[in-house]
């Protein structure tokens, strides 16, 4: 094995391991859709159309993962639902 694969293999690793990382969005009685879409928008960078269908995800199967990444990555974003008023957790 080359010097070049060993460098690509490590990197390949390295990203992931840093993406096992998710943020679950949880269901709850008092966030309306347009609320929770509205903040995925804004939090998690979603389309429209995502960000409606991890809602319609989240109310029907009680919770979706809508951000995957590094820990470092997603906890300003986890923290910022959270202050929105939405249960989420890194996972």
């Amino acid at each position: 094995m080359s010097t070049q694969e060993k460098v690509l293999e490590s990197v390949s690793v390295e990203e992931l391991i840093s993406l096992n990382n998710e943020i679950v969005l949880f269901n709850d009685d008092v966030n309306t859709f347009d609320h929770v879409i509205d903040t995925l928008i804004r939090v998690c960078d979603h389309t429209a159309e995502q960000a409606e269908q991890c809602a319609i995800l989240v109310h029907y199967t009680g919770k979706c993962t809508v951000k995957t990444g590094s820990y470092t990555d997603l906890k300003p974003q986890c923290s910022s639902l959270l202050d929105a008023g939405l249960s989420a957790e890194i996972q």
